[in-house]
């Protein structure tokens, strides 16, 4: 369900859950806007790398007829990304609640190193 988000536009909240079997059934690209040594430290098995910090919304990959999901380490960059991406007029709303946080909280394994 979408709700207003806090940054701007509109924001739908996934589970880890949801985007792991998104992830595994080849539904979801997931989006991490954490900064580079963040993802060199950690990540979310599969995710695409794209720093906040030089976020172009014309640069975001084409999800190719996937749901476009933003990641980050707790929830909150993800939304500003969605934000941005709304505001550049792209259909983007999707994030990953509690970002990598809430990724391991459930359990779910990261690639590290």
């Amino acid at each position: 369900m979408s709700e207003r988000n806090p940054f701007g536009g509109t924001i739908t909240h996934l589970s880890p859950a949801e985007v792991r079997q998104g992830l595994a059934d080849g539904t979801i690209l997931l989006v991490d806007v954490r900064e580079t040594n963040e993802i060199q430290a950690e990540r979310v098995p599969g995710a695409t790398p794209f720093p906040l910090s030089k976020f172009d919304p014309s640069a975001l990959p084409d999800p190719a007829g996937k749901r476009l999901v933003f990641s980050c380490r707790s929830g909150q960059r993800s939304q500003q990304a969605a934000a941005y991406a709304q505001k550049a007029g792209l259909p983007y709303e999707e994030h990953m609640k509690g970002g990598i946080i809430g990724w391991r909280e459930a359990g779910f394994e990261v690639d590290r190193g």
